[in-house]
């Protein structure tokens, strides 16, 4: 299933600023842990998280630092602040707001015989 790009965008911070409330991680290890939340549906890359997370680091909802992996590795690790976990609370209720007024009009076009309706499954 491809996901359209909107929806990517869209479900981008709060889906980052929800990785980073689990724990501090890094650009590679929240591309694979969206990749494992969506199970495979959504593939991030390189070039569309890190102008997010630059974003997010600029309006302070993340702070940056780099860290040495065991390997020797330089890696930038990021971790959500106090603005960053009062930005995803909001972020959360807008979404319930969305996926609520979702569910309430897929349900009424599930319904076929309701009137306004298409019997094709359609809104008429």
């Amino acid at each position: 299933m491809h996901i359209d790009k909107d929806l990517v965008a869209a479900s981008a911070t709060p889906l980052v600023l929800g990785i980073l409330a689990e724990g501090e991680s890094y650009g590679y290890a929240i591309v694979k842990r969206v990749n494992e939340l969506s199970g495979g549906r959504m593939q991030w890359t390189d070039g569309m998280l890190y102008p997010l997370l630059h974003r997010l680091e600029r309006n302070g909802h993340v702070r940056a630092s780099w860290r040495t992996s065991d390997a020797g590795r330089r890696r930038k690790h990021y971790a959500i602040t106090q603005t960053g976990i009062e930005a995803l609370a909001e972020r959360q209720k807008q979404w319930n707001v969305v996926a609520d007024a979702l569910k309430q009009v897929w349900e009424v076009a599930s319904h076929p015989q309701v009137p306004g309706i298409a019997t094709t499954g359609g809104i008429a």
